[in-house]
Order: C-alpha cells, then sequence, then structure tokens
C-alpha cells in the first residue's frame, strides 16, 4: 500500500470514525454522571436516522434542517427514557437498570420494525456527489460536511461542558452525585440533560450514517451502538475526549482493516481492538483509575 493510499484510508477511517464518536459520546457522559451503560443509545441513533429521513422525504429538506430535526426528536425521546426506565431503578442494584436499558432497546427496535419493515430504506441525495482532490488525495461533499459538523458538534459539547454552568453541574454531578446533591445542585435535571445532550448527538450522527452509506434500517442501531460503546471503553469510559479519540481510532482500525482484505470480519475489529487496548491499558486510552478511599 504506498503512502497516497493509506493517507486517502485515513481521511476515509476519520470520517466513519467522527460519526463513532458522536454515539460514543452519549455512552461516555451517561457513565460518566451515573455509571450506567445506556444500551438504548444505539436505538437513539436509528430513530434520528429515520427521522432525518422523513423529514428530507416528507418535508424537502436540506441537510441541516434533517440534522436540526433529528436532534430535537431525539432529545425528548432520551429525557423520557431516562425517565421511565432508568430513573425509578437510580438506587437498585446495579443489574437492574442494565436489564431495563435492554428492554428499552428490544421495544424501540421492534416499534420501527413493525412501523417501517425490515428492510433498508434508502437516504435521497441530498448532497451533491462531488469531489474534491487535495494532491494525490480524493476527498467527496460528504465526507466534508460529516467531518465539519461533527467536529462543530464535538466543540460544542466541549464548550457546554467546560464554560457553562450546566456543565459545571455535570462535572460536579460526575465526581460526587450525593454530594452535588447536597450543595444544592439539581441532579435530575442535570442527568436529563446529559441524556438529551447525548441524543441530540447520536441523532446528528444517524442522519451523518444514513447520508453516507445511503441508507437505513430499524437494525441499525445495533452494531453501530455495540462500536460506539467499544470506542468509549478504548477511549476511556467517562472520558469525552477519550470517547472522541476512541471513535476515530475506531474507524481508522476498521478502515485499514477492510483494506488489507479482511472485510469479512469488519464488525469484529472493534472487538478485537477492545480486547487489545483493554489487555495494555485497562482504563482505555484517557482514562483515569478510579481512586477509592478505604
Amino acid at each position: 500500500m504506498t503512502w497516497q493510499m493509506m493517507l486517502q484510508q485515513v481521511i476515509n477511517g476519520v470520517t466513519l470514525g467522527s460519526t463513532y464518536a458522536l454515539i460514543a459520546l452519549g455512552y461516555t457522559m451517561v457513565y460518566g454522571i451515573i455509571q450506567l451503560i445506556n444500551f438504548a443509545h444505539g436505538e437513539v441513533y436509528m430513530i434520528g436516522a429515520f427521522v432525518g429521513l422523513t423529514a428530507v422525504l416528507v418535508f424537502k429538506a436540506n441537510i441541516f434542517v434533517a440534522l436540526l430535526a433529528a436532534m430535537v426528536v431525539c432529545i425528548p425521546l432520551a429525557v423520557s427514557i431516562e425517565r421511565v426506565a432508568y430513573r425509578p431503578l437510580r438506587r437498585a442494584p446495579r443489574l437492574a437498570p442494565i436489564i431495563s436499558a435492554i428492554g428499552v432497546s428490544i421495544f424501540l427496535q421492534t416499534l420501527m420494525l413493525i412501523i417501517k419493515g425490515p428492510q433498508p430504506v434508502g437516504f435521497p441525495p441530498v448532497v451533491a456527489n462531488t469531489l474534491y482532490y487535495i494532491g494525490p488525495v480524493r476527498i467527496s461533499l460528504v465526507q466534508i460536511i460529516i467531518l465539519v459538523t461533527a467536529s462543530v458538534l464535538m466543540l460544542g459539547l466541549q464548550l457546554i461542558v467546560k464554560r457553562t454552568r450546566i456543565g459545571k453541574a455535570m462535572r460536579a454531578t460526575s465526581e460526587d452525585y450525593d454530594t452535588a446533591s447536597l450543595m444544592g445542585i439539581n441532579v435530575n435535571r442535570v442527568i436529563s440533560f446529559t441524556f438529551g445532550l447525548g441524543a441530540a448527538l447520536a441523532g446528528a450522527g444517524g442522519v451523518l450514517v444514513g447520508i453516507y452509506f445511503n441508507s437505513v434500517f430499524p437494525l441499525m442501531g445495533v452494531m453501530a451502538g455495540l462500536k460506539a460503546f467499544c470506542a468509549a471503553v478504548v477511549g476511556g469510559i467517562g472520558s469525552i475526549p477519550g470517547a472522541m479519540l476512541g471513535g476515530i481510532f475506531l474507524g481508522v482500525a476498521e478502515v485499514f482493516g477492510v483494506a488489507a482484505g479482511f472485510d469479512t470480519y469488519k464488525d469484529a475489529i472493534a472487538f478485537g481492538l477492545l480486547i487489545l487496548v483493554l489487555l495494555v491499558r485497562p482504563t482505555g486510552l484517557l482514562g483515569q483509575p478510579i481512586q477509592k478511599k478505604v
């Protein structure tokens, strides 16, 4: 493989990895706040893709309106899931909310299968199939839009977490749930906001993937959600920069694996990478070991 081909694969991998990162951020934020793996997050991403598709087909929306529509719909969906399926189990044994999350995931999958059927639905071309050449490297307009949109959303997330009042409350709640509550922070509002923020990113990711692969289907959130979870763990579960890095790392590894002829094992690359990273660094690339007081 020449260096030009390698550079091309890096661009393709970063594009794919950016979508993984948008989904992984939802996993890592929720875990960082309440130590819960939200296994229904992949289905929120899937519903976001269908909302974007509906906006394009029915309302003739452009890509940016479709992205906004998906984010607006996914926010109350995720907040409702948290309120109904997770909040009543917040003090329950750790296994109970995990089972609830799996149940919500299966419910949403089945609901969309009933509504849309099992067959993939083509995503209409809302972006011109324009190619740009930077020396020997080719990049499409769709890839540029995905990279720019993902970068803006991830930068916006960082600004919210680091520079806003609610972001400070999120970080305080992440440090110590009970102490934050005693200090006057409305932890229920913070947790709902976290779910909504993660869902907005996942919904946008669903639309971007639909545009990139020209297809959406009710079970698209299963494998994408698992890969994004792997990306969050690889980067360091609970770390926002780690989720970004893990998503891009995973996307690049997957693209290079396919280019090397392992396309049959494309979905296994994420899990193999997860095992490898955890063997070398159990806390993930940017994760920090948890200090327990004794």
